[in-house]
């Protein structure tokens, strides 16, 4: 089955040809209403900047590195509060999908389904989310290279027609460390897909704190544009009003404060690209 480029989620379309898209939300569902908090001011931004945007946020996380640690709300509980942004902000929702038979109800919610990185290559997973016929985003596994996603592209796109995203969300280094090969994201483009940059996981230092991963957050500005001038088809960012108080991911978080300034520096980046598009090679 041909590949989908642009792939449609929800309103917005993602790839070829089409704007930057921003992928955007809370690690985690947190008790209370910060989630709604979170996805209203994404409005606001999105209204003053004009650039897509999908809301995410995770009812589990299921891979945490100690069993203490917050993992969220639950499908059931989760699920009502991500119907529950939608309808109030319009925006497409995606969240994260860990077992196949969890697959039917996330697709009655969201738009999009996200395959976590160390998932990446459970074809079982992957074939369950495809039927929905829902498109997914699949993470790339910290431990594999950038063109053997070919064989996750194939897999989804045997198994339904909604269409795959690809995410480069940084490579093992040694133990507690993550890079990032800016090659991957032309390397997993020319798998026919749209390929997405992880800006804030591929800050994580994995297992690096005391039972938790923490991770560099002051370092993700910096990813993101890199990521940006190399040609990246969307922005994933998760954000948090006070990344120091979040119940999951705070030290990789960006500041909710200033995601409005990073997206206004990214996307000149991406007119200038195009800019130079239109000039033609040098």
């Amino acid at each position: 089955m041909p590949v989908l480029n642009p792939v449609p989620v929800g309103k917005v379309l993602v790839g070829r040809g089409r704007p930057l898209v921003v992928i955007a939300g809370p690690c985690v569902i947190e008790p209370g209403d910060t989630t709604q908090r979170i996805a209203d001011q994404m409005v606001a931004v999105q209204g003053r900047l004009g650039v897509p945007l999908i809301f995410k946020a995770s009812f589990d996380k299921a891979n945490r590195t100690s069993k203490t640690s917050y993992r969220g709300p639950g499908l059931k509980e989760g699920l009502k509060v991500l119907a529950q942004v939608r309808r109030a902000t319009g925006l497409p929702i995606t969240t994260d999908i860990h077992e196949a038979h969890q697959a039917a109800p996330i697709a009655e919610v969201v738009d999009l389904l996200q395959v976590p990185a160390f998932l990446a290559r459970q074809t079982d997973l992957l074939e369950a989310a495809a039927v929905t016929g829902r498109p997914l985003n699949v993470k790339k596994g910290q431990f594999m290279a950038p063109w053997d996603m070919k064989y996750v592209v194939t897999k989804v796109t045997e198994s339904g027609d909604g269409g795959v995203l690809l995410t480069e969300r940084g490579t093992t280094f040694g133990y507690g460390r993550l890079i990032n090969d800016f090659r991957a994201i032309p390397q997993m483009q020319a798998t026919g897909v749209p390929v997405v940059f992880d800006a804030t996981h591929s800050v994580q230092m994995p297992s690096a704190g005391a039972g938790v991963t923490t991770g560099e957050r002051e370092m993700v500005p910096y990813l993101a544009k890199a990521a940006v001038a190399a040609g990246c088809d969307a922005l994933f960012l998760e954000v948090h009003p006070d990344p120091d108080r979040a119940l999951s991911d705070g030290p990789n978080s960006l500041r909710l404060d200033d995601l409005e300034g990073l997206l206004r520096t990214c996307l000149r980046i991406r007119k200038a690209l195009a800019g130079d598009e239109q000039d033609g090679p040098c």
